[in-house]
């Protein structure tokens, strides 16, 4: 039994180990390749936000501009004020849009793209990367399928018309508040009448 006490150890450093690192499903580039599969070109448009903007997008999002769940380990997600959208285009003209966004889930970050026709509406997304241990599942077709068609309109929330992982509710809701921020940046930013 002593010489196999190192066996046991380490097993159980792996099976109570924390995540060991982020698990990348998409580069940027391979993120808008699939937003945007029949683009002639991506034309990224970074946007310093005003504070009516910001203002904007945190009361879409209940009043918040990152979800820090209850129970998350997640504490390094920093609040970025400017913002990054990529339009897809085709034969010189615009024919949608996409943002990245970043928000905690209950082991890490999880890394977002988001993408919209130029109404609002959500015609993809995927997800970049995640730290999590039990929501891996979040990166599905089958749950990021139930995002496709949401609009500002929509609530946007678990339980209510977006249905939650098993046994990942906090990744679960990171998805739908990162859904809900990046239609609240595009309407903020490109759909709001002038002031």
């Amino acid at each position: 039994m002593k010489r196999y006490g190192w066996l046991i150890t380490a097993l159980l450093l792996v099976v109570f180990a924390g995540p060991a690192g982020a698990v990348v499903l998409l580069n940027h580039d391979a993120a808008l390749k699939a937003m945007f599969p029949d683009a002639g070109k991506v034309l990224p448009e970074a946007t310093a936000l005003t504070a009516e903007q910001i203002a904007a997008v945190k009361a879409v999002c209940g009043g918040k501009w990152t979800m820090y769940p209850a129970g998350a380990k997640t504490d390094d997600v920093a609040v970025n004020d400017t913002v990054t959208f990529y339009f897809g285009t085709k034969d010189g003209k615009k024919t949608g849009v996409a943002v990245m966004e970043m928000q905690p889930g209950k082991w890490g970050p999880v890394h977002y793209i988001v993408a919209l026709d130029l109404t609002g509406k959500v015609t993809n997304m995927a997800v970049m990367s995640y730290v999590e241990q039990r929501g891996r599942p979040i990166s599905t077709r089958r749950f990021l399928e139930q995002f496709i068609g949401k609009t500002s309109k929509s609530a946007l929330s678990v339980g209510k018309d977006v249905d939650a992982v098993s046994g990942a509710t906090i990744s679960s809701r990171a998805t739908a508040f990162a859904v809900k921020k990046a239609i609240a940046l595009y309407e903020a930013v490109y759909l709001a009448p002038e002031q």
